[in-house]
């Protein structure tokens, strides 16, 4: 069996955590890690693993199958997206809602330019999630979604606070407001703005000269992040971050309710939950599984973005469909 040539570009939380997926998967093979840092100094666990600068990405064409690109959303996805994506099969995460139909059509046209697959937000949120909506709601079409996410460390929105002027480090707990689920799970389909479903709570390692008013300020406007929150920001220094906030656990519910019958006398609950002891290495688990289903469908001639609604489960498994059949349904 040929194995599935796969290079991951980023070597942070979600790139270590694609290298432990890999192998677990016995159809694929990590091939090449791209980086910004020297190549010579990022230390990875696989043996005999090209390790080549992100300048000279072109040079691993014919090589690999599929780039598993694990950059941040605020800064490094919309640029590195569509420009992998002419050259390259892609995956990512990202995970920036609002903007995800815009960098849908630019990884779209880059990849449609270079004839290649972009599968593009996939993860838990949006991704496993995404599914469990669009399922739930085209089964109980009348009715209502809420989704939260929590207690846990969201990646994105702490990669997004570490990139502000003055920030070393920086860890973002969302957190569901117990009363708003509490009214969901009982069926109440009540009507939630986003700052009532959440809070946000950030813990900051500053520099030493840094505005710390000023940071403070700017985490809680950010758009897309925090500024329809109630968010609190606590500035802790390294120890403390290092003693307190090294984990990154997370998870979250899709709950739907809705009613069926003549006069909707009987009510559903479809609730779908996670419970993550590791955010990065579960979400690197479903950017692997996906990674498998891209190359499935270059291979069948397909290019341009998708998402993972755009994905048939068929194409995720290490089963073939006749062992699908026989063992799934």
């Amino acid at each position: 069996m040929n194995k599935i040539r796969i290079g991951i570009v980023g070597y942070g939380n979600i790139g270590r955590g694609v290298e432990l997926a890999i192998e677990r998967n016995d159809d694929m093979e990590l091939v090449a890690v791209v980086t910004r840092r020297n190549p010579e100094d990022v230390n990875i666990l696989t043996e005999g693993v090209k390790k080549v600068h992100l300048d000279d990405v072109l040079s691993l064409k014919g090589e690999v199958d599929v780039m598993i690109l694990c950059g941040g959303s605020a800064t490094d996805l919309p640029v590195m997206g569509p420009q992998i994506a002419k050259n390259f099969n892609i995956i990512d995460s990202f995970d920036t809602h609002a903007k995800i139909p815009e960098y849908f059509a630019n990884v779209d046209a880059a990849a449609k330019e270079g004839n290649h697959i972009g599968i593009i937000s996939v993860g838990w949120d949006p991704g496993m999630f995404s599914l469990n909506r669009i399922y739930a709601e085209s089964i109980l079409v009348q009715g209502s979604t809420y989704t939260f996410w929590g207690k846990g460390v969201s990646q994105g929105h702490s990669d997004a606070v570490r990139r502000i002027d003055g920030v070393l480090d920086a860890r973002q707990y969302t957190i569901p407001v117990k009363e708003a689920l509490d009214a969901v799970r009982e069926g109440k389909n009540p009507e939630l703005s986003t700052r009532q479903k959440h809070t946000r709570e950030v813990f900051v390692v500053a520099d030493e000269n840094a505005d710390k008013a000023k940071i403070e300020q700017e985490i809680k406007t950010m758009p897309n992040y925090f500024d329809e929150y109630d968010t609190t920001v606590h500035f802790i220094t390294e120890e403390e971050m290092k003693a307190e906030h090294t984990g990154l656990p997370h998870g979250g519910f899709v709950i739907r309710s809705g009613n069926t019958g003549w006069e909707d006398e009987h009510k559903h609950v479809i609730e779908y939950s996670l419970k993550l002891d590791s955010n990065p290495e579960f979400t690197s688990s479903v950017i692997t599984a996906y990674a498998r289903a891209a190359y499935r469908m270059s291979q069948e001639g397909q290019s341009g973005c998708k998402t993972v609604f755009d994905v048939a489960p068929v194409y995720l498994s290490l089963q073939t469909p006749e062992e699908l059949r026989a063992k799934m349904l």
